[in-house]
């Protein structure tokens, strides 16, 4: 059984998604939230696999709650940054917090059971427009950072080249076709990847691949 709590300020809105996940035979929503400060305290009462966070919220916004709450939680808890509005300056923010994905809230009821699936599985919610305004926000930060740049030493090659394809926002299918090699394998590169790396999960890896350098502005073709 996959335990969420659902953050946001707005009571209907905290309501209907928490009502749309508990009608799901293996998703409970152990708790709810109205701010960041709540979203902590219930996170570390309830211990969730998934939070479902929203970004503007009082007292405490979602960005800081979801740094607090994953370095406290460590691996065991993964977050779902939903937001009513779709700005560039709060994708990398978020990702850049842990988050393991970002979603708009008008999404239908069905992706958002998938959502929360997903991450609770290692995945992360990365679509090919978000990854590119992902790139876009990298490029205007500056080059790469030269300590995550030696981590990149701890790789075989062929990890290097799944780090770069994760990095373009391929999925493991996509990632099997382009580098000629199976599924499976490729779901082993990732695995190893990031234990390697110390990185959470593809999100993480995405925002690792450019901050390093293993990936680079105009290296990679976005599949949008």
């Amino acid at each position: 059984m996959l335990r969420v709590l659902v953050v946001d300020d707005q009571v209907l809105v905290r309501r209907g998604f928490a009502m749309i996940l508990d009608h799901q035979d293996d998703i409970e929503v152990v708790a709810e939230a109205g701010n960041g400060i709540e979203a902590v305290a219930a996170a570390r009462e309830h211990e969730p696999d998934v939070v479902l966070m929203d970004i503007r919220m009082p007292e405490l916004d979602g960005l800081e709650a979801t740094a607090r709450i994953l370095s406290e939680s460590g691996d065991e808890t993964r977050v779902i940054v939903l937001t009513t509005f779709d700005p560039d300056e709060y994708i990398y923010r978020a990702l850049r917090a842990g988050a393991s994905g970002f979603l708009l809230k008008d999404i239908p009821p069905e992706e958002l059971v998938a959502a929360v699936r997903t991450v609770a599985d290692g995945g992360a919610l990365l679509g090919p427009g978000i990854t590119r305004r992902l790139i876009e926000q990298f490029a205007r930060q500056g080059g790469a950072d030269t300590a995550l740049a030696a981590r990149i030493e701890r790789l075989t090659e062929r990890e290097r080249e799944v780090l770069r394809c994760v990095g373009s926002g391929l999925n493991n299918q996509e990632i099997s076709e382009r580098l000629g090699i199976g599924p499976a394998t490729v779901k082993t590169h990732v695995s190893s990847l990031l234990s390697k790396l110390g990185l959470r999960d593809r999100a993480q890896a995405v925002v690792f691949a450019y901050e390093s350098g293993v990936s680079t502005i105009g290296g990679t073709q976005i599949g949008f």
